[in-house]
């Protein structure tokens, strides 16, 4: 077996991600795993200005590499260093994007297995207050000079390494170099734990900083996969990188259904409205259909712009959506057109008598009364997250009401039972859009909660508890 060579590096740079930003230092030791065999170090030009809150880090300034190499004068000897060797660095993710970028920049394709200090620290030393270079070295009793600089760190990581290799009793690190290790490929501080929890499930997962704080929500069919998607590939935007050195927890919530997951993730998003979450805020209708009485004592009906705390009978995305039903409306009904706002400045009032007051109020609450009639009340009732139950989406009136789980041996006799034993929730627009897309592909998981008598006792449930559909939107 071919003997493994370790490449322990460290960089500095001009900011903190490897797409804006440029190294303006870089060490490379090159370590047995017993002792140390080369050693690379030097200043690199970046080619732009150095920003000041980084010269106050590091020390490093404009006049220090103004005549230092550019990276493309040493690219040939930092790729030759690095070949075949694992790459090793406190924060891999970080240094690991900045010097494949670079050589990429200068024609060299470099892949390499890597091994995060932080994650071995934290497999082979469990428990300890801060996984930061500085605090292990504190910790540790590991001598450390020219903080921040990245001949000063290197030596650092060096002892650190070298003293998790005699350390790891338990071969954590040959387990996290194999190719099928999730720690290839897992943020720094999430905890390989959290990770395998994760079930093949679909569900809403939940990803937490340091303080505990959620800061994005996503949806899956398959948890595990697509947690894991979040860690795959090399992506070298700021964002992403910011994104992953936050993540120190996952958590998750299975639902039965793809659809459920899919709801969930818009309720806790528009609740938690987490940092990361960029998307599901841009689903937002932009204009309403407005129902107000003015000075004059006549009901009027507007269009016009949504603002997020606005209640109005009906949104849409677009104005056009919502003029086009006004004006219909305004046909069906003989609505008077002054006394209907369309979006356009306000017409006069006075130009003609306008039509008696309380025939047009009526008027008016006849066609908000169709409106309402055409709201359908359903449920999709769809598999349980086990045998023992079922799931069930429940719409009121057109609007997302509440969801939840209904036991194969409850005893619900009446659509009102089956609707307060879910979970009470408020939806959006964006939520009733999934709704009926998936009410359209799936119609006989569709049941109307409209029909049945209740002097009667004659309701669809009586008939679902059997598996008919009752009733399918179109």
């Amino acid at each position: 077996m071919k003997h493994i060579e370790y490449a322990i590096v460290d960089i500095e740079t001009t900011g903190g991600n490897a797409s804006g930003s440029r190294i303006t230092e870089i060490a490379i030791i090159i370590h047995d795993g017993h002792d140390i065999i080369d050693r690379f170090e030097t200043l690199v030009n970046p080619e732009k200005e150095i920003p000041l809150p980084i010269f106050a880090l590091t020390g490093i300034d404009n006049d220090m590499v103004r005549d230092a190499p550019l990276f493309g004068d040493i690219a040939e000897k930092v790729f030759t260093m690095l070949e075949e060797r694992v790459f090793v660095a406190h924060n891999v993710n970080f240094d690991y994007s900045f010097v494949r970028h670079q050589l990429e920049e200068c024609g060299y394709k470099w892949n390499a297995r890597k091994l995060c200090t932080v994650r071995m620290s934290r497999k082979v030393r469990p428990g300890l207050r801060s996984y930061s270079l500085g605090k292990l070295c504190d910790t540790l009793d590991i001598p450390i000079e020219n903080r921040h600089r990245a001949g000063g760190d290197a030596d650092a990581t060096v002892i650190l390494f070298t003293r998790l290799m005699e350390w790891d009793t338990e071969n954590h690190i040959p387990d996290m170099l194999k190719k099928t290790s999730k720690d290839q490929r897992l943020p720094p501080n999430l905890p390989k734990a959290d990770f395998e929890a994760l079930p093949g499930k679909p569900g809403v997962y939940y990803l937490r900083n340091r303080a505990g704080k959620i800061i994005y929500v996503g949806k899956a069919v398959n948890l595990k996969k697509r947690v894991a998607s979040h860690f795959s590939g090399h992506n070298i935007n700021p964002q992403r990188q910011h994104f992953l050195r936050e993540i120190y927890s996952v958590s998750f919530e299975i639902c039965a259904t793809e659809l459920m997951a899919l709801l969930l993730e818009c309720i806790e998003i528009k609740r938690l409205w987490p940092a990361y979450n960029r998307a599901l805020k841009r689903f937002e209708p932009k204009y309403g259909l407005f129902c107000y009485e003015g000075v004059n004592g006549y009901t009027y009906l507007a269009v016009g712009k949504l603002a997020k705390h606005h209640r109005c009978i009906q949104v849409f995305n677009r104005e056009y959506d919502g003029i086009r039903l006004l004006r219909e409306l305004a046909h069906q009904f003989g609505l008077d057109h002054r006394l209907c706002r369309y979006g356009q400045p306000i017409p006069d009032d006075s130009a003609g008598a306008l039509p008696d007051m309380a025939e047009h109020n009526a008027l008016m609450d006849e066609a908000l009364q169709s409106l309402e009639s055409k709201r359908p009340t359903f449920a999709i009732i769809d598999k349980g997250r086990d045998a023992s139950e079922r799931s069930c989406v429940w719409v009121e009136k057109g609007n997302f009401y509440a969801m939840g789980y209904i036991f194969n041996d409850t005893d619900l006799n009446t659509p009102e039972d089956i609707r307060d034993s879910l979970t009470r929730y408020y939806g959006n627009h964006y939520m009733m859009q999934l709704i009926y897309a998936f009410a359209e592909k799936f119609p006989a998981k569709v049941v109307d909660m409209s029909k049945g008598n209740a002097a009667s006792g004659d309701y669809p449930y009586d008939d679902l508890q059997h598996g008919e559909a009752l009733f399918a939107y179109r």
